[in-house]
């Protein structure tokens, strides 16, 4: 839902509210996902790049908008999601992210497990 706070005083969605939609797939997309499917969702994930274009404004509305995401590229230690914010008739935004799996107590990264690149490999 575009929320009444996201607007700026242009009368369009901030361009950094844009970045929070994101947060809310991704989150969607490797926690909240996989704990109703039974499964263990991803623990301990950084973002290590972001990159975003917006294509034209998004207003104030009643209709939610729908954040799609699906993954390009997996490596033994990251993954790239790509995302559009869109409804049926318009394309708001292009963006990526570079997901690196981390390890907190090394304060480092750390492999993806088989399980987790066995999940990533469905979204590609």
């Amino acid at each position: 839902m575009v929320r009444f706070a996201d607007i700026d005083s242009l009368g369009h969605v901030n361009n950094v509210r844009f970045f929070d939609y994101l947060e809310d797939a991704r989150l969607g997309m490797l926690h909240i996902d996989p704990y109703k499917a039974g499964d263990a969702p991803f623990k301990s994930l950084v973002v290590a790049r972001h990159e975003i274009d917006y294509l034209r404004p998004l207003s104030f509305r009643a209709e939610p908008v729908r954040v799609e995401t699906w993954v390009t590229e997996i490596r033994p230690v990251r993954f790239t999601l790509q995302y559009e914010i869109r409804d049926d008739d318009e394309l708001y935004v292009r963006a990526m992210s570079v997901i690196v799996a981390y390890n907190v107590e090394r304060a480092a990264p750390r492999r993806l497990t088989g399980d987790e690149l066995s999940y990533l490999r469905r979204f590609a």
